[in-house]
C-alpha cells in the first residue's frame, strides 16, 4: 500500500497512540486538588503515576502476541474499552487506593494503542514508508506530553479534577468509534494456538536476533537519554542554575520543538536516502554531544548554560531522526511477528526510560555530572549497538530493502 502524508488511518493511529501519554501528563496539574479532595498527601497521589508506569510496562508485552493471533482491531478495541472504563472509574473514586488501582487498569488499556499502532503501520506500508509514518507517531509522542498538562490546567479552570478523567474517557470513546467503523483489519491473524510457551518462545527468538536487538535497543537507549534529561533537568536547571519556571518552560519547549522538527524533517530525508543511511549518520550526534557534555561537567562541574544547553538540544533533537528509522529497521526485518516485535520494542523503550528517569532523578543535582553522565552513557551505548550490532547483523543476514513488503504476523 502506498503512503500519503497523514492519511486518515495514520491520523487515527496517532490519536490512539496519544491516549497513553495523555493519561500520564494531563492530571499532573491536579495533584494538589486530588490530594485535598481524597484527604490524602501528594506523595500518595504520586504513587498513582508510578502505578500507571508499571501498567504500561507490563501491558505492552500482552498486546503484541494477541494482535498477531487475533488481528489488530480486536485487541485494540479491548484495550480502549478497558481504558474508557478505568478513566470513568478514576473520575468516581473516593480514596487514593482506588485511584491507584484504576490508574493501573487504565495503563493496561492505554498501552494497547501504543503497541498495535506500530504494527498497523508495518502492515500497511513498506519499510521506507514505515519510517515516514513513524515520524508522525514520534510527533504525537513529542507533542502530547507538552500539551497534556496545558489541557489539564484548562479543564481545572472549568471544573473539578474529575473532569480530567471524564475528558480522557470522552476522547478515547471518539477514537474507539472511529476505530470500529473507520479502520479495516490490517492483519487477519494466524492460526497458531496461543499459549504462554509459544509467546515466551517468540520473545526468546527476538532476543536471540542481534539485528533486531541492535535496532530496538538503540531506540530504547536514545529515549533513555531523553528521559535522563527529563528526570534531572528540573532540579538542575531551576535549583542549581536558578532558572525561573518560565525560563525552564522555554528551555523545555525549545528542546521539544527541535525533537518535533527533526522528526518531520525525516520524511523529506527519506525521499532521498534509505532509512539505514539516515540513522547511520545521525547516530553520531548522541555520543558526540553526550561525551562533550560529560567532559565539560567533569572539568567545570557546573558548565555555563551557553555550553550545556546547545548540547542537550542536539542530543534530544537528533532522537527525532534516530527513533523513527531505527524502529522501522527493527520492524522491517524478515520473518518477524510484527505485533510481538512491536511489543518488545515498546517494553524496552519504556523500561529503559523509566529506569533512567527515576535513577538519574534520584541522584544529587548540585552539578551537571548526573545529567551529562546519563546522557553520555545512553548515547554511547546506542551508537555502539546500532553501528556494531544492528546494522552489520541486518546486512549479513538479509539486507534491508526499501521495497521489502510487510512481514509475517
Amino acid at each position: 500500500m502506498t503512503y500519503r502524508n497523514f492519511p486518515p488511518w495514520l491520523i487515527l493511529m496517532g490519536l490512539i497512540t496519544a491516549l497513553g501519554p495523555l493519561a500520564i501528563d494531563m492530571y499532573l496539574p491536579a495533584f494538589v486538588a486530588i490530594a485535598d479532595d481524597l484527604d490524602t498527601t501528594t506523595n500518595a497521589i504520586e504513587l498513582t503515576l508510578a502505578s500507571y508506569f508499571i501498567g504500561i510496562a507490563l501491558g505492552q508485552g500482552l498486546y503484541g502476541p494477541l494482535s498477531d493471533r487475533f488481528g489488530r482491531k480486536l485487541p485494540m478495541i479491548v484495550g480502549m474499552v478497558l481504558y474508557i472504563i478505568a478513566a470513568l472509574a478514576c473520575a468516581l473514586v473516593s480514596t487514593a487506593e482506588s485511584l491507584l488501582v484504576w490508574r493501573f487498569v487504565q495503563a493496561m488499556g492505554g498501552c494497547a494503542g501504543m503497541v498495535i499502532a506500530r504494527a498497523v503501520v508495518r502492515d500497511k506500508t513498506d519499510p521506507q514508508d514505515a519510517a515516514k509514518a513513524f515520524s508522525m507517531l514520534i510527533l504525537v509522542l513529542g507533542v502530547a506530553p507538552i500539551l497534556a498538562p496545558i489541557a489539564g490546567t484548562l479543564v481545572l479552570t472549568l471544573g473539578s479534577w474529575r473532569w480530567i478523567f471524564l475528558f480522557q474517557a470522552l476522547a478515547a470513546s471518539a477514537c474507539l468509534a472511529w476505530l470500529i467503523w473507520g479502520l479495516e483489519e490490517t492483519h487477519a491473524g494466524d492460526q497458531r494456538k496461543l499459549s504462554l510457551r509459544r509467546v515466551f518462545g517468540d520473545y526468546a527468538e527476538l532476543l536471540r536476533r542481534p539485528e533486531y536487538m541492535g535496532f530496538a535497543l538503540t531506540t530504547g537507549l536514545a529515549m533513555g537519554g531523553f528521559f535522563a534529561y527529563l528526570g534531572s533537568s528540573p532540579a538542575l536547571l531551576m535549583g542549581t542554575y536558578g532558572l525561573t519556571p518560565e525560563q525552564y518552560a522555554i528551555v523545555f519547549g525549545t528542546n521539544a520543538a527541535g525533537f518535533i522538527a527533526l522528526s518531520q524533517l525525516n520524511t523529506w530525508l527519506l525521499h532521498r536516502w534509505p532509512m539505514q543511511e539516515v540513522v547511520r549518520v545521525v547516530i553520531w550526534v548522541l555520543p558526540i554531544s553526550g561525551l562533550t557534555m560529560l567532559a565539560g561537567a567533569l572539568l567545570l562541574q557546573q558548565p555555563p548554560l551557553w555550553f550545556l544547553l546547545p548540547l542537550v538540544f542536539c542530543f534530544i533533537a537528533s532522537i527525532g531522526l534516530i527513533n523513527p528509522n531505527a524502529s522501522a529497521c527493527a520492524l522491517s526485518l524478515p520473518n518477524l511477528r510484527v505485533g510481538t516485535a512491536s511489543a518488545l520494542l515498546g517494553v524496552m523503550q519504556f523500561s529503559i526510560a523509566t529506569v533512567t528517569t527515576f535513577g538519574i532523578g534520584a541522584l544529587a543535582q548540585a552539578t551537571a555530572i548526573p545529567l551529562a553522565g546519563g546522557m553520555a552513557a545512553m548515547g554511547l551505548l546506542a551508537f555502539s549497538l546500532l553501528r556494531f550490532v544492528g546494522l552489520p547483523a541486518a546486512a549479513e543476514r538479509a539486507p534491508l530493502s526499501p521495497h521489502h513488503g510487510p512481514s509475517r504476523g
